[in-house]
């Protein structure tokens, strides 16, 4: 039988969830030279793939640590170190691509580059995940 303890857990869990995600838009969306949400809105699929695969690495890294987390404050710390080092991959990804400029060519629409580093941040999501479980 649910309990109430079970649903006021729930919803605490929703909530932290949905802040967790807009914090990680906000915080993603300064990295890139463009507004994500703005060039999503132009229709820019490349924009739309970027921001989506950043949100989906996001919630794999958070799906991860709150599985084994004993607290709601451990799951937050967690995730905002999971969305640290998403950025830092970012940035790395941006200095280890001299000859363009991913920001740049997602603001261009360059659907390739979105790809790539999705793929890039969705697997260092399952690999980070993991170790931070």
């Amino acid at each position: 039988m649910i309990e109430l303890f079970d649903l006021v857990n729930v919803a605490i869990g929703v909530v932290l969830i949905i802040a967790i995600m807009l914090v990680g838009v906000f915080i993603f969306g300064r990295l890139t030279k463009f507004n994500d949400l703005e060039e999503i809105q132009k229709g820019n699929e490349a924009a739309g793939m970027y921001l989506g695969s950043k949100l989906l690495g996001l919630s794999i890294i958070v799906a991860m640590v709150s599985y084994n987390s004993l607290s709601w404050l451990s799951m937050i710390s967690w995730s905002v170190i999971g969305m640290v080092i998403l950025s830092l991959v970012y940035l790395l990804f941006e200095f280890l691509t001299p000859k363009f400029k991913v920001s740049d060519e997602i603001a261009q629409g360059n659907k390739a580059v979105a790809r790539l580093l999705g793929a890039v941040i969705i697997g260092t999501s399952v690999v980070l995940g993991t170790v931070l479980m």
